[in-house]
């Protein structure tokens, strides 16, 4: 079986002649017309920082931030972004999973004055998580500022509750594994701020997760009867995001025990999968991420003792 780490996903992220759908790298999703609602922004990053999304939520008193996106640089830009669109000023920020894209601003907010919360289930996982990537990151985004040293978040506790800033009043879901080990999910007035569980049109960043798990978490989240989705990557939609990503597990796990099962096993039956995956999904962004969930489903299904 071939091992994957995290040098050989940066090596094919960002590796010369990788195909990656444009997106504008001001991009504001256009409100009246996607959700119906003027006081949500999103900012997506430049393709060179992974076109990575993050989003606002515009409050009577300020704004509340919902991830920190994977280069300062990148989160300068929004903040700016931001004031320009709204002429306000952030006062929280929520992490949404331990992954970089998510935690990676921490430090500049802190930095700024604004506090960064997340829940205690993240929280724990980020300071391993930025050990794996940081080493092979920072040699790539040094002047994008890539944070070396890391610094952690608030907790706001193990469970779901609601926190207020800004003048707003939001609920976070604390949610065990799906494609990250632990989510936290915030929901607001029919919007459902989803990070890494929900993706559109492109591959899933898989860091530690579960496919049982992350059936289960779209399964809550469907249950919560959300207007709007905003994914973690791509651009927001309704409830129609959640029964897409549904399929996509769904179909990772058939193609895995279909090769575990087929009469006539491929001699790399990893990279069958994939293949077979990219067939059912062409148009989908990130196809190089497929190798992670895909090893993960195939150890989930092997045969136990």
């Amino acid at each position: 079986m071939r091992m994957l780490t995290a040098a050989a996903l940066v090596s094919f992220l960002w590796g010369c002649g990788a195909s990656q759908p444009v997106v504008p790298t001001h991009y504001r999703s256009h409100s009246a017309r996607e959700q119906g609602d003027l006081r949500v922004g999103e900012y997506i990053s430049s393709e060179w920082s992974l076109q990575t999304a993050s989003y606002w939520i515009e409050g009577p008193e300020g704004l509340v931030l919902i991830d920190t996106q994977l280069l300062p640089s990148a989160l300068r830009k929004e903040l700016a972004f931001a004031k320009q669109v709204t002429g306000k000023e952030p006062k929280l920020a929520i992490v949404l999973h331990a992954n970089p894209e998510s935690f990676n601003g921490t430090a500049l907010l802190k930095e700024l004055g604004v506090p960064v919360v997340t829940s205690g289930p993240v929280l724990a996982r980020i300071p391993a998580v930025h050990e794996k990537w940081a080493p092979e990151l920072f040699k790539r985004y040094w002047n994008g500022r890539y944070p070396r040293t890391l610094v952690l978040a608030d907790s706001f506790g193990d469970s779901t509750r609601e926190v207020s800033a800004a003048g707003l009043t939001l609920k976070v879901h604390v949610l065990g594994a799906g494609s990250s080990a632990a989510h936290v999910v915030v929901e607001w007035e029919g919007h459902l701020f989803t990070g890494d569980l929900v993706a559109r049109d492109t591959h899933n960043w898989f860091e530690g997760g579960d496919t049982t798990g992350w059936l289960q978490r779209l399964e809550e989240l469907r249950a919560l009867k959300p207007k709007w989705i905003h994914p973690g990557r791509g651009l927001p939609g309704g409830p129609e995001l959640l029964d897409a990503q549904t399929a996509y597990v769904q179909a990772v796990r058939e193609e895995v025990s279909r090769e575990r099962h087929a009469e006539h096993p491929s001699s790399d039956p990893l990279a069958a999968v994939e293949a077979r995956l990219k067939e059912r999904y062409p148009g989908y962004a990130s196809a190089k991420l497929l190798p992670y969930v895909v090893r993960a489903e195939w150890a989930r299904q092997a045969p136990r003792p």
